[in-house]
């Protein structure tokens, strides 16, 4: 028994500098393929605008809260102890409530985020692929993730990946999930230069 399991040991010690010949790696990056391609480039400039509106929100907000400390703070001493709790309370309510306006629109940006890149990286892993199978690599890693110090240049499919992906999906029209997301928006935002 001993003796078939050191031939089986050997003959696949044997096997595996074979194996290792035919196996061939590359890598894309994934967040550089996204920056480049017609279609992030769009989703990047409409995540943009969301998070730009979402900035004007809060920071309407903000300043609301501030003016409402600072007369607070101002007119504190001439107050009765009853008015001067029934403000403080006031002004916590509102600082809580900024609060959760800031974690509830991070959120919503965070979620937004994910499902235009999902959209995005969805495609890009199908061209992926595309390219590994025409090319013959055995196996294609996500430079991010497989955090490679070192590899040939040759073995970089980013650019590839990005021609490839714009012949593909041109124009850079911004992805669905974006649109149907802002859609779904309780309070949409006026759309300036649309008719």
């Amino acid at each position: 028994m001993r003796k078939i399991l050191r031939l089986a040991v050997l003959a696949l010690a044997l096997a595996a500098p074979a194996a290792r010949a035919d196996t061939k790696i590359g890598f894309v990056d994934l967040q550089r393929a996204i920056r480049e391609v017609d279609e992030g480039k769009a989703a990047v400039a409409v995540l943009k605008r969301d998070f730009d509106e979402k900035q004007r929100q809060l920071d309407a907000r903000r300043t609301d809260f501030e003016k409402s400390k600072a007369d607070f703070e101002k007119q504190a001493s001439l107050m009765n102890d009853q008015a001067r709790k029934d403000r403080a309370a006031e002004l916590d309510k509102k600082a809580a409530d900024l609060q959760q306006l800031f974690v509830q629109l991070q959120k919503d940006l965070s979620g937004r985020e994910q499902e235009v890149m999902r959209g995005i990286i969805d495609k890009m892993t199908s061209v992926v692929r595309e390219i590994a199978e025409a090319d013959g690599f055995t196996m294609v890693l996500e430079r991010g993730d497989a955090g490679i110090v070192y590899a040939q240049p040759a073995l970089d499919l980013t650019n590839e990946l990005v021609r490839k992906y714009n012949a593909r999906h041109p124009g850079g029209a911004a992805p669905a999930p974006a649109a149907a997301a802002k859609k779904s928006d309780a309070k949409p935002a006026p759309t300036a230069g649309k008719k």
